[in-house]
């Protein structure tokens, strides 16, 4: 009985320490609010609460003031900026992009500015180049190899310096004009008026005349800029020829090289055929392709003049043959015999000029090209060759 009357007595006695404890703690923290609220100048503002209507007024007006701050127009390009711009469009000099921009009629217009130095610029600098030779610069290749007929073109567009040639802008217009001259060319052969074609064909990339792109390319070059040539081959849609090509000497990210060749090999019909054998499969193009494309290396490599003895003319071949009489003339040997050696150095001609008589240099073992085109049921029908150098 006494163990049990000392336990209650304890409980009692902390029970009573706590709730002490817990007074003394609530009045210290009214004291201290009390305290903070009266040194602060201005008090606590409840948390401010809106009604269903005016959380949407909130919201509208919110929403209002963005829109209205989105549409504001904004700020007027400061010259530098249009200069910058001006350059990066058409590549001018500074001077003449701040010529331009300040000219009364174009009023700091980014495209009325662009007309002005097509106009002004593009005319004095045309006029300072004119006479500078032109003797380096790229060839350009576009083929198409479509249903109504393979179609390829080389373009040669000459510069004064060949670190001109190499630049983003002059390989751009090099493509451009080869694939305009692409889709110009038809079935048509070499395109031989060059002003005409430059005046009446447009680019297909911008739409321009080919005039106005070589005209922009000369105002950011600084240079002398000459198309020289154009030369196409192609094949009619009932032909079962394909068009290969092979570009040496690329510039720097682009199809553009100093050399570049096209060759057209048509595939024989199986068993002298006709028919469905008029339309390829898809194995006798890729063969064809192949050997028209190492065809175009060796093209390029070996600067052949004429595709076979019976295409170079008669003039040449007896010219030919007087020079090698002439050489034999003191051997004292039988006409028969001189007629034998004249035939032998004859055919090392051909060798020389002829595509398919020369051995080919990227086959293994330098095989003879006809041989080669033989064995694949192959024929070399044309190749065209340009180079910078030639």
């Amino acid at each position: 009985m006494m163990i049990f009357s000392t336990a209650v007595l304890r409980l009692c006695a902390t029970s009573r320490i706590g709730a002490v404890t817990k007074r003394a703690s609530s009045t210290f923290l009214s004291s201290a609010s009390s305290s903070s609220s009266s040194s602060s100048p201005t008090q606590s503002m409840p948390p401010q609460r809106y009604t269903h209507h005016q959380f949407q007024r909130h919201s509208y007006s919110t929403t209002t003031t963005t829109l209205q701050q989105q549409q504001q127009p904004s700020p007027p390009l400061s010259t530098a900026q249009l200069v910058k711009q001006l350059r990066l469009l058409t590549g001018a000099p500074m001077l003449e992009c701040k010529k331009a921009l300040a000219s009364p009629d174009v009023n700091n217009d980014l495209a009325l500015a662009q007309e002005w130095l097509r106009k002004h610029s593009s005319q004095k600098i045309g006029s300072k180049v004119a006479g500078r030779e032109a003797l380096e610069g790229l060839v350009g290749v576009c083929i198409d190899n479509c249903d109504g007929g393979s179609r390829g073109v080389l373009v040669k567009v000459a510069s004064e310096t060949d670190f001109a040639s190499r630049s983003e802008v002059f390989t751009g217009l090099v493509q451009e004009i080869a694939d305009a001259a692409a889709a110009a060319a038809g079935d048509g052969g070499d395109i031989v008026d060059i002003p005409t074609f430059l005046s009446n064909t447009q680019s297909i990339t911008t739409g321009k005349l080919l005039s106005e792109c070589l005209n922009d390319a000369v105002l950011s070059i600084r240079e002398n800029i000459q198309l020289d040539s154009i030369v196409t081959i192609g094949t009619t849609p009932s032909s079962r020829s394909v068009i290969a090509g092979y570009v040496h000497g690329r510039a720097p990210n682009s199809t553009c090289g100093t050399s570049a060749a096209l060759v057209e090999v048509e595939v024989l019909p199986k068993d002298g055929g006709g028919g469905d054998d008029a339309v390829l499969s898809e194995e006798e193009k890729s063969v064809a392709m192949e050997a028209a494309k190492k065809l175009a290396m060796h093209v390029v490599a070996s600067n052949p003049l004429y595709l076979n003895p019976e295409s170079v003319p008669v003039d040449v071949v007896e010219k030919e043959r007087e020079i090698l009489m002439e050489k034999m003339t003191d051997s004292n040997k039988p006409p028969e015999i001189i007629e034998k050696i004249i035939s032998g150095q004859l055919r090392k001609f051909y060798e020389g000029i002829c595509l398919t008589e020369q051995s080919h240099l990227v086959e293994e073992g330098n095989p003879k090209i006809s041989k080669v085109m033989k064995g694949l049921g192959l024929v070399v029908k044309d190749f065209r060759l340009v180079g910078m150098s030639k």
